[in-house]
């Protein structure tokens, strides 16, 4: 469905019932569908809402705006449109720092933050010449694949799902591919993700290239005081492609782990 969000027309797949919602925030080059898997796993039980941040999916996609500020507010009108009492934000990669930027609001409603492969919230540790890099990442079909084959993946991805993450790292724009790796992922929200305060579960995988363990441990968990790290062995950074199942059993699990509240309409 589209809904009317933040001055733009962004596409929502909203599925399900069931308290607490989750709602999912796409990486870099991704779209709603990169949680289909996740979502058809967990639909049985909860409410799932699939956000196509602005610029990717079939969201719109402005010229310019990009900046954490601006993801978190698209999602921000979401939530108000569909009016969710109590949810769960679950973001991957770029969607993993928006959720920490909008989780940093305390915003009413959020019962917990899941984040998966998440960018932490220190700026991107690349040199420019590298960022410039990969702003040709999603440019052509041999580059895509490339790029999933070296780095985003430590295991092949089924036929279909790299289709799928062709098509949509094809069809982002142009300002949204860019903006992530030249100004976005250079922004410097450390001193703000320590005001999270709800439980939050950090998901990654041992062979991520992108975001490996290491890197989380030093630059995001000493900085969100309920964080918690949860290792899916042999898994690359496409881990709701890669490892749909045991993302989904964590999700489950760690939504199980909250207290009760309020339904959500």
């Amino acid at each position: 469905m589209k809904i009317t969000s933040n001055g733009i027309t962004l596409h929502v797949d909203d599925r399900g019932a069931g308290a607490p919602a989750l709602v999912f925030l796409h990486y870099w080059g991704g779209s709603s569908r990169t949680w289909r898997h996740v979502t058809t796993m967990l639909g049985h039980d909860f409410r799932t809402v699939a956000i196509d941040q602005r610029g990717w999916g079939q969201s719109e996609a402005p010229s310019s705006d990009y900046s954490l500020a601006d993801l978190a507010n698209d999602a921000v009108g979401v939530l108000e449109a569909i009016g969710l009492d109590r949810y769960i934000l679950i973001g991957h990669s770029m969607g993993g720092k928006v959720a920490q930027f909008l989780a940093s609001r305390r915003p009413s409603g959020l019962a917990g933050l899941i984040l998966v492969a998440p960018s932490p919230p220190s700026p991107l540790a690349l040199p420019l010449a590298s960022r410039e890099g990969m702003v040709g990442a999603y440019t052509t079909r041999e580059r895509i694949i490339a790029t999933v084959e070296h780095m985003l993946t430590a295991n092949p991805l089924a036929s279909e799902d790299l289709e799928v993450v062709v098509e949509d790292s094809l069809r982002g724009a142009p300002a949204a591919k860019v903006a992530w790796p030249l100004a976005t992922s250079q922004e410097d929200i450390a001193n703000l993700v320590s005001r999270i305060e709800v439980p939050t579960l950090v998901i990654s995988g041992t062979e991520d290239r992108v975001d490996p363990p290491a890197v989380l441990k030093q630059e995001l968990l000493p900085r969100i005081p309920q964080a918690e790290l949860r290792l899916l062995p042999g898994i690359g950074h496409l881990s709701p492609l890669e490892a749909p199942s045991e993302v989904a059993v964590l999700i489950r699990k760690f939504a199980g782990s909250l207290p009760p509240g309020p339904s959500a309409r």
